[in-house]
């Protein structure tokens, strides 16, 4: 299920900040900003699912945190007070979340992983959570997303300061066998990973009077924030590359042919960057075309995109359907984050299966 926080942000509260191009190389016309923190948010994505699926949280054998707007703690204990670095934690925010829930999972991961975190947190749990969990029939895993990449970004730049938004995303996760839980995305794979590249293209630093938005739309300036710079062009040219060779090794080793898999859905970074992405993947022997286009209203929601797309497209999407994504790595570092997805739809339902 999916939550986006009411509050919008249009194009045209930046004026001349924003590039003149910027609307039709990416597709973005708005995105949402959000006044509650990635807890609140996570829990706001996880009480539609429960609405609209009518799962039992009781159930919940495991929950997965996925936040890419956490500051990592190298930067945070640099700049930050010892306890508002402390709030950077992911696994401490998965505990705290599954208490605001009244849950007790057996198992409770926190993790970041940028753009790459819905494709890192599927690999970490097929590859090591679901070995050790024994799930049940009747129980499910909960991956949650929650991205509030707003409370980090510096409005002022022109490469970065409009391009994402603050959305949530809960995927419910069960067996094969499920009764209670029926599947409707089969879980075939999941792979993530870390490359060198060339150049770092991401990184954090300490700003002074960061132009921010105020709730009712207005401008205002805040005196101090830590905020993230992003080598735009540098990603741009980079992460359709490392989608198409994700995509390409994650059907080699599946031992599947290109033209065997029936949908694509990348990560959603902007219409640009899919468009560049959908040429690597042909290049690569892929003949279908990638879902492009869900960034109108939200921006790019980092490791939101996937689920977002998913649900967007849940009743057209069939066969085998790859998920590629790709990210900036560790703030400072010249390295990439990439990694795949592979499903298989299965029936009509509310969840996905491990």
């Amino acid at each position: 299920e999916l939550y986006q926080p009411p509050r919008t942000l249009p194009n045209s509260w930046y004026e001349s900040l924003l590039a003149k191009k910027f609307e039709k190389h990416t597709g973005i016309c708005s995105r949402s900003i959000s006044d509650e923190d990635e807890v609140a948010l996570a829990a706001q994505a996880i009480g539609r699912l429960v609405d609209q699926s009518r799962c039992r949280l009781d159930d919940c054998a495991a929950l997965l945190f996925v936040s890419p707007s956490l500051i990592p703690q190298a930067v945070a204990r640099k700049h930050l007070s010892r306890e508002m670095a402390r709030r950077e934690q992911p696994t401490r925010l998965a505990r705290e979340l599954a208490l605001s829930l009244k849950i007790a999972p057996r198992r409770v991961v926190g993790m970041n992983g940028f753009c790459s975190g819905y494709a890192k947190a599927l690999s970490s749990l097929q590859h090591r959570v679901l070995p050790q969990l024994n799930l049940g029939t009747n129980e499910f895993v909960l991956l949650v997303t929650s991205s509030r990449i707003s409370r980090i970004t510096d409005y002022q730049c022109r490469a970065s300061g409009a391009l994402f938004g603050d959305f949530a995303t809960a995927t419910l996760i069960s067996r094969r066998d499920s009764v209670r839980y029926p599947v409707h995305f089969d879980l075939l794979d999941a792979q993530f990973e870390r490359q060198t590249s060339n150049q770092a293209f991401f990184d954090f630093s300490v700003r002074d009077n960061v132009l921010v938005p105020t709730r009712n739309g207005d401008r205002e300036y805040q005196p101090r924030r830590v905020v993230f710079s992003l080598d735009g062009m540098g990603i741009a040219d980079t992460a359709p590359r490392a989608m198409a060779q994700a995509a390409a090794e994650m059907v080699k080793k599946n031992r599947l042919a290109p033209d065997q898999i029936d949908c694509i859905v990348p990560h959603q970074a902007g219409r640009g960057i899919v468009r560049l992405t959908s040429m690597k993947l042909e290049q690569a022997g892929f003949a279908v075309e990638p879902i492009n286009g869900h960034t109108a209203q939200t921006g790019n929601i980092s490791s939101g995109s996937v689920p977002h797309a998913l649900k967007q497209q849940w009743d057209s999407l069939h066969g085998r359907i790859l998920c590629p994504v790709a990210a900036v790595g560790a703030p400072g570092k010249a390295e990439v984050s990439r990694g795949c997805i592979l499903l298989r739809r299965q029936s009509r339902s509310n969840a996905m299966a491990g």
